[in-house]
Parts: C-alpha cells; sequence; structure tokens
C-alpha cells in the first residue's frame, strides 16, 4: 500500500469519527454500530444508510458519500467531492434547501426530514427519514454538515 492510500484512509476514517461523534454528541444516539474489528470509514462505507457531507466554504462542495451516496447520485468518488451540495436539489428545490440548511445550522440537527433530490443523470428522488446535522470537532469548530437517511424513493420522469 502507497504512502498516499495510507493517507487516504487516515483521512477517511478521521471524517468518519468526526461523522459519528458529531451525530453522538448532538443526538445523543448512535448513527451505527461498529463491529471490533472495523473501522469507522469501514463502518460507513458497508452501512445500509445513504451518508454524505459537504464542507463550510461558501457554496459548500461535497466532501464524503458512502458507496450508497455515490450509487444514488450515479458519480464517482472523484466527481462527488468536486460537486457544490447545492447541485444534489433541483433548481426549484435549491432555496428551500438552503432555508432548511440554515435551520440546522441554528438547532445543531434536524431528524425526520425529507425532500427532492437530483442524481446527475436528471433522475429525481425523494429522500425519506433523513437526519442533518453540523459537523463539529472535538473543540467544537464547525466543519461542516451532514446527512443520512435509510430510504428514498425514485420519483416518476
Amino acid at each position: 500500500m502507497s504512502l498516499e492510500e495510507i493517507r487516504g484512509i487516515g483521512t477517511r476514517d478521521m471524517h468518519a469519527r468526526l461523522l459519528l461523534d458529531s451525530y453522538h454528541r448532538l443526538t445523543g444516539k448512535n448513527l451505527l454500530s461498529l463491529a471490533t474489528d472495523q473501522t469507522a470509514a469501514q463502518a460507513i462505507e458497508q452501512a445500509p444508510l445513504v451518508v454524505l457531507s459537504h464542507g463550510t466554504e461558501a457554496d459548500p462542495i461535497l466532501n464524503y458519500g458512502n458507496a450508497q451516496a455515490l450509487k444514488l447520485w450515479e458519480m464517482s468518488w472523484d466527481l462527488f467531492v468536486a460537486t457544490p451540495s447545492r447541485l444534489t436539489a433541483e433548481p426549484m428545490e435549491r432555496e428551500a434547501r438552503k432555508h432548511f440548511l440554515q435551520q440546522v445550522h441554528a438547532r445543531g440537527y434536524v431528524d425526520d426530514y425529507t425532500g427532492i433530490r437530483i442524481a446527475r443523470s436528471g433522475r429525481r428522488f425523494y429522500i425519506e427519514q433523513a437526519t442533518v446535522w453540523n459537523l463539529a470537532d472535538d473543540q467544537g469548530r464547525l466543519r461542516g454538515q451532514a446527512a443520512a437517511f435509510p430510504a428514498y424513493t425514485y420519483l416518476p420522469d
């Protein structure tokens, strides 16, 4: 394994810990359980949930998506983590999404969220039972926002 691959695993695992720890601090619940031989990154990657996050840029960029998220949005890892998160919603849904994320920022998290999103191909889907939460490190610095949801329904064309 190359040094770059090791760094990538370390970075992904650190981000996965941020996802899990922030979720637990805010909700008092575990997003998922880790097997004793799993890293946080492996657990999230193999989870039956869609899990994704974005950073704190003025126009936040997606910075993580597990296998379920990449499949749903029909993107490779490299494309996904270069995509502004606003583009996960249709243009007419973006203002409502923006206001919702402002509520999450103020409250810390919101659960049982539903909304319409769009894949790279233009295929629309309705996300269901989503929890959206702020990502904060151990010092309380905001690092972005994340979402996880167990269900989605494709909408007719």
